[in-house]
C-alpha cells in the first residue's frame, strides 16, 4: 500500500516539474524577428552589434553583465526606456529611448540581448 501511495506521489510530483519547466522556457522564448525589427526600427546597429564593439557594447558583452542578475533585465529595461545619459569616447551624450509599441515589445528585446 505505502509503494502506490509513494509511486503516485512521485509521479505527481514529476509532473508538476515537468510543467513548471515547460512553462519556464516558454517564458524565455524570444521572437528573435521582432526583436530584430526593433533593433532596426531604432537603428540601435549604428552603436552597437552582437559580438563587435562599436560606440555601445556588443549585445554578448552586455549579456555577461547582465544575464543571470535578478535585476538585470529590470536595469537594462530602464536604459533602454529612460535615455539616460552614456560615454563614449569620453563624450557624454543621451542614450535613444527604445521606441515601441508596449513594455512586452522591450521586454522581448531584452530577452534576445541577454540570449546571445
Amino acid at each position: 500500500m505505502n509503494q502506490v501511495k509513494f509511486s503516485h506521489l512521485l509521479r505527481v510530483v514529476l509532473v508538476a516539474g515537468f510543467t513548471s519547466a515547460t512553462f519556464a522556457v516558454q517564458a524565455q522564448t524570444v521572437d528573435v524577428a521582432a526583436a530584430e525589427a526593433l533593433l532596426l526600427t531604432n537603428k540601435c546597429a549604428k552603436c552597437h552589434s552582437v559580438d563587435k564593439k562599436k560606440d555601445g557594447p556588443a549585445y554578448k558583452v552586455t549579456a555577461v553583465k547582465y544575464k543571470g542578475k535578478t535585476d538585470g533585465e529590470a536595469k537594462l529595461f530602464t536604459h533602454l526606456t529612460t535615455a539616460p545619459t552614456v560615454e563614449i569616447d569620453g563624450v557624454k551624450e543621451q542614450h535613444q529611448k527604445i521606441k515601441a509599441p508596449d513594455d512586452a515589445s522591450v521586454k522581448n528585446l531584452i530577452k534576445y540581448i541577454l540570449s546571445r
